[in-house]
């Protein structure tokens, strides 16, 4: 029995499957929602964003890459709303990932504990 076999079988009756397969998937719809929230785009802006990169050639046809499209969608519409170009969104990130290899087990996680700021 594999893994997903096991964590579904210890779901409770009537739910199929996690709605998001990875924590990181659950913060980028949360950002998004959050973001549509404070005005930055329309639905029908994000609509258009994630239908085209849904599209692009490479995507997936079972649909596993959802989420990786879905935060090339919110990325794009970042750099296009000149809140963040993708080398922002690229250093910001290599910073997270930093500070998470230099945070003990168990700590918060805390952009000033990158080593590299």
């Amino acid at each position: 029995m594999s893994r997903r076999d096991t964590d579904m079988a210890e779901l409770p009756p009537g739910i199929d499957a996690p709605v998001f397969a990875e924590p990181w998937q659950a913060e980028a719809f949360a950002m998004t929602l959050a973001l549509h929230d404070k005005g930055l785009f329309s639905w029908s802006e994000w609509a258009q964003a994630l239908s085209s990169e849904v599209k692009k050639p490479g995507a997936a046809a079972d649909g596993h890459d959802y989420y990786e499209h879905w935060l090339a969608a919110l990325e794009s519409l970042l750099a296009a709303k000149g809140v963040a170009g993708k080398s922002d969104v690229d250093t910001i990130a290599a910073a997270w990932e930093r500070a998470a290899h230099a945070t003990p087990h168990g700590k918060p996680i805390l952009l000033e504990n990158d080593p590299g700021s």
